[in-house]
């Protein structure tokens, strides 16, 4: 039953990520404003927190998340994991659930990103969940996905959780423990 739920979630997370891909270019021609399906909010200690499905692009090119270059700077995506990633990135899905205010996020999200694109891992294989404080989210998703702490990848496969890593993993190399959770699903 919970993984029904959460394969219409995942769908349900798609569809509408989808559909904000496709309002956010309808704005060029038509200056139609775009759906959004985060809220930015301030924050006590940060600059902002985004809550709900966001980009990449929001955390990476945004300037009140100027963490995200600082974290990168002595970063190389290991070349194994990213060779993994290649070889099944159509057949997986990944979830992302973050806090754009949480010190563990702003540490490893830079990191996956960094994996994820020397992998040429396509952008609408990712959804990336921010979460407030509280650890709350859109449509109550850290309760049909179980989250407790963040970051949490979950990697998904046809619908159904295979694996995940919560915080910095077993062993702190969340790349590595990434590219092992997907080395062992099995070809489709």
């Amino acid at each position: 039953m919970i993984y029904k739920n959460r394969q219409v979630v995942t769908t349900s997370l798609l569809i509408l990520f989808l559909i904000a891909c496709g309002s956010a270019k309808q704005v060029e021609t038509s200056q139609a404003k775009p759906l959004n399906l985060f809220e930015s909010l301030p924050d006590a200690s940060e600059k902002k927190t985004l809550v709900g499905i966001v980009t990449k692009e929001q955390i990476m090119l945004d300037t009140a998340f100027n963490w995200y270059d600082t974290n990168l700077k002595y970063y190389k995506a290991d070349s194994t994991t990213v060779q993994t990633i290649r070889e099944k990135k159509d057949a997986i899905h990944l979830v992302l659930f973050c806090g754009t205010w949480c010190h563990d996020s702003q540490q490893l999200v830079p990191k996956y990103f960094t994996t994820l694109q020397a992998a040429n891992f396509p952008d609408k294989h990712l959804t990336i969940v921010g979460m407030d404080r509280s650890k709350k989210t859109i449509a109550q998703l850290e309760h049909t996905f179980n989250i407790t702490n963040v970051p949490t990848m979950v990697v998904m496969q046809n619908g159904k959780e295979v694996g995940r890593i919560v915080e910095y993993g077993e062993t702190t190399f969340v790349d590595k423990e990434l590219g092992e959770i997907i080395a062992a699903i099995p070809a489709n």
